[in-house]
């Protein structure tokens, strides 16, 4: 059964159509790698995913349950919005933590905010304690439980996006998405962040990430969807797309993109 079905997605700006009718489906630890050139519609089909954007027509289901449909009457309001992306964890672009917080606080303040609410006496302490582990344990998993302290002026790129990852996971969601989550950092950095996401793998977690880094999607990826002009161009397993490329679209994006291979 797919954790998460999309179907017929559209979404324009104005004039723009941006999605022209997108659909796709997740299985349980799949990780989905999304590429293509600037402008193709990645990032505005994450943003629908993750109800930055709302769609303008379509569905989205999660566990067979639809949690977002474009055509229903009543107007979605901001609480049912919230309780939908809670079954999303989202990493942005630019780290988006709050610099006036430390890291550890970065993490654990969303999560004392829907888990501690109401709470009172030894009830609250509980769980106050268990997130406060869970954020150790997550900051330890991508190697900065000695920045536990720091504040994210005090960090290097590489580093914020590892806090930005492990605040993304402290709400357990059941899909993790990454939005370019290499973009804003210099070459040298990349690679750390890369592979605290290929380790993420091996805990078998459900992922989407939006990449320019080709041989990261090919290597990481159990499947890659290429995006050209609000549509899916082509899609299928790594190797395939790669080494394959029936669409001359898709052959195009990969000459220019692979010369590094």
């Amino acid at each position: 059964m797919a954790i998460l079905e999309v179907k017929n997605i559209h979404k324009s700006f104005g004039k723009e159509q941006v999605l022209k009718g997108i659909d796709l489906s997740l299985e349980k630890g799949e990780v989905l790698a999304i590429i293509g050139s600037s402008g193709s519609g990645k990032t505005t089909l994450l943003r629908c995913i993750n109800f930055l954007e709302r769609a303008d027509k379509g569905e989205i289901c999660v566990n067979s349950q639809v949690i977002f449909d474009a055509q229903r009457e009543k107007k979605y309001t901001e609480a049912e919005i919230r309780r939908s992306r809670l079954n999303f964890g989202l990493v942005f672009q630019q780290f988006n933590l709050f610099p006036q917080y430390t890291v550890h606080r970065n993490l654990t303040l969303a999560a004392e905010m829907l888990e501690a609410k109401g709470l009172k006496g030894e009830d609250k302490k509980r769980v106050l304690s268990e997130i406060a582990s869970r954020a150790d344990k997550l900051l330890e998993q991508v190697g900065l439980s000695e920045k536990k302290g720091a504040y994210p002026v005090e960090l290097s790129g590489g580093q914020q996006q590892r806090v930005a990852i492990a605040r993304a996971l402290m709400l357990s969601p059941q899909i993790l998405c990454f939005d370019e989550p290499t973009s804003a950092l210099d070459p040298e950095l990349t690679g750390e962040v890369l592979r605290v996401i290929e380790n993420l793998r091996g805990d078998d977690r459900t992922m989407i990430v939006v990449t320019h880094e080709m041989e990261f999607a090919r290597k990481v990826a159990t499947r890659v969807i290429f995006m050209a002009d609000g549509v899916i161009e082509e899609e299928g397993d790594p190797e395939e797309v790669f080494t394959n490329p029936k669409s001359e679209k898709l052959r195009s994006f990969l000459s220019s993109s692979l010369e590094k291979f």
